[in-house]
C-alpha cells in the first residue's frame, strides 16, 4: 500500500510538471504496477485494495454532497431532471444502438448501454476539484446530472440483474427496484427534511470527535445503501448533502480534504490494476468507435444543458467535457457481465473504453475552452459570459 501511494505521488509530480491531470496517472501507476505488466508487481491481486478503493469513492461523493446544497435540488429540481434525462437519453440510448449495432448479443447490448450511458462520479468530482470550478454557474447542472444518473444505475441495476443471471420472475425484478427506489426517497426525506435534527447530532467542537463522526456516519450510510441496491456512492452523497448544510459543514468540508485526496488516489490505482493492456488490441476498434460516439454525444448534451439553464458556449463545453470519463459503474457492470458468462469480449473492451476516456476525460475538462470556441451555443447576455467564463 506504501508503494502504491509513492508511485501514484511520484507520477503525479512527473506529470504535474507537464500539465497533465493526476487521474490518468494514478491510474497509469497501477497498471505498471500491476499483476498484467512486467516489472515490480505490487499487488498481484487487485481485489487486496477493493476495501480502500471503495473508501476512496465513498469519500469523493460525500464531498461532492457537501458542495450540492438541498436547495439546489428543491429549487432546480425539474431544470435537473430535465438534463439529466436529456443527458440519459442521449447516452443510454447511443450505447444501446452501438451494442445492437455490434451483434454480441441483447444482453451484451443492454451492459453496453449502462457503459457508455453514465459518467464516473469520481472522476467528474476530481476534475471540478482540480480545475478549481466548484463556484462556477455551470457547476450545479453537472451535479445534478450526476444524480440523476445515479438514480437512474440504482433502478438499472437492479432491473438488469434478473436478466443477466437468467431469472424469468417478473416479480423478483419489480422488489428489488421498489426496493432501491424506496431506499433513495427514504434518504431524500431525510435530506429534506431531517438536516436541523442532523445538525445537532454533528454540533462538536473536537475535530477528532467530528472526522470520526462524519466519515462513520457516511461509510455506514453507503454500506446499508448497497444493502438495498442503491450504489454506496449515492447513499455517502446524500450524507454529505445533509451535512453540508448544517453548521457543521464547512469544517466538514476542511476536514475530509487530506482523506479524499488519499484514498481517491487509492481509488484509481486500483482500477489501474483491473487493466490487462493485452486485451486491449482485440478490441480497439470498437472501443474507439465507442470513445467517438460518447464525444459526440456529449457535446450535444452540454448544449441541451445550455438550453435548459441559458448558458453560453464555454459553460455548455465545460459541461460537455467534465462529465465525458467513464469509471467506476463501467466496471460494476463489467464485473456482472462476467459473472454472467456474457461475451468474452466485454471485458477488455469496457477496460480499454474506460481507460481512454479516464485519460482522455480530464485532458479534455482542463482545455475545454478550445471547444467553447466552436461550441454552436448562442450567449444569453455579455454579461452572463463573462460571468461563466470566469471560473475556467
Amino acid at each position: 500500500m506504501g508503494g502504491a501511494f509513492l508511485a501514484a505521488a511520484v507520477l503525479a509530480r512527473l506529470g504535474g510538471r507537464i500539465g497533465l491531470p493526476t487521474i490518468p496517472l494514478f491510474i497509469l501507476a497501477g497498471i505498471l504496477l500491476g499483476p498484467h505488466t512486467p516489472g515490480v508487481v505490487l499487488l498481484s491481486d487487485p481485489h487486496d485494495l477493493e476495501m480502500l478503493s471503495a473508501l476512496g469513492l465513498v469519500l469523493l461523493l460525500f464531498y461532492l454532497g457537501l458542495e450540492f446544497h438541498v436547495d439546489d435540488l428543491r429549487e432546480g429540481g425539474r431544470k435537473m431532471a430535465l438534463a439529466g434525462g436529456t443527458y440519459l437519453a442521449l447516452n443510454v440510448g447511443a450505447g444501446l444502438g452501438f451494442g445492437f449495432a455490434l451483434g454480441w448479443g441483447t444482453s451484451e447490448a443492454l451492459v453496453l448501454a449502462g457503459v457508455l450511458g453514465i459518467s464516473s462520479s469520481a472522476i467528474v468530482t476530481k476534475v471540478l476539484v482540480d480545475t478549481g470550478r466548484l463556484g462556477n454557474p455551470e457547476t450545479k447542472p453537472i451535479l445534478g446530472i450526476i444524480v440523476v444518473e445515479d438514480i437512474f444505475l440504482a433502478l438499472y441495476l437492479a432491473a438488469l440483474q434478473p436478466i443477466l443471471s437468467g431469472a424469468d420472475s417478473l416479480s423478483a425484478a419489480v422488489l428489488d427496484g421498489g426496493k432501491a427506489f424506496g431506499f433513495l426517497l427514504l434518504l431524500a426525506l431525510a435530506a429534506r427534511f431531517g438536516t436541523r435534527v442532523v445538525g445537532r447530532l454533528f454540533a462538536v467542537k473536537d475535530d477528532e470527535l467530528l472526522v470520526i463522526s462524519f466519515l462513520g456516519a457516511a461509510v455506514f450510510v453507503a454500506g446499508v445503501s448497497e444493502w438495498f441496491g442503491v450504489a454506496d456512492a449515492i447513499g455517502a452523497f446524500m450524507v454529505g448533502l445533509m451535512l453540508g448544510s448544517t453548521a457543521s459543514g464547512d469544517r466538514i468540508r476542511t476536514l475530509v480534504h487530506p482523506l479524499r485526496d488519499a484514498f481517491g488516489a487509492i481509488f484509481f490505482f486500483a482500477f489501474g490494476l483491473s487493466i490487462d493492456p493485452g486485451d486491449l488490441p482485440s478490441v480497439l476498434w470498437p472501443v474507439l468507435i465507442a470513445v467517438a460516439l460518447t464525444l459526440v454525444m456529449n457535446v450535444l448534451a452540454g448544449m441541451g444543458a445550455a438550453r435548459v439553464y441559458g448558458f453560453g458556449p464555454q459553460a455548455a463545453a465545460n459541461v460537455s467535457t467534465t462529465l465525458l470519463a467513464r469509471g467506476e459503474f463501467a466496471l460494476i457492470l463489467a464485473t456482472m457481465a462476467a459473472g454472467a458468462g456474457l461475451d468474452a469480449r466485454l471485458s477488455p473492451f469496457i477496460a480499454g473504453y474506460v481507460l481512454v476516456l479516464a485519460v482522455l476525460g480530464p485532458m479534455a475538462a482542463g482545455r475545454s475552452a478550445w471547444l467553447g470556441r466552436v461550441m454552436p451555443v448562442r450567449s444569453p447576455s455579455v454579461r452572463d459570459e463573462g460571468r461563466v467564463g470566469a471560473g475556467v
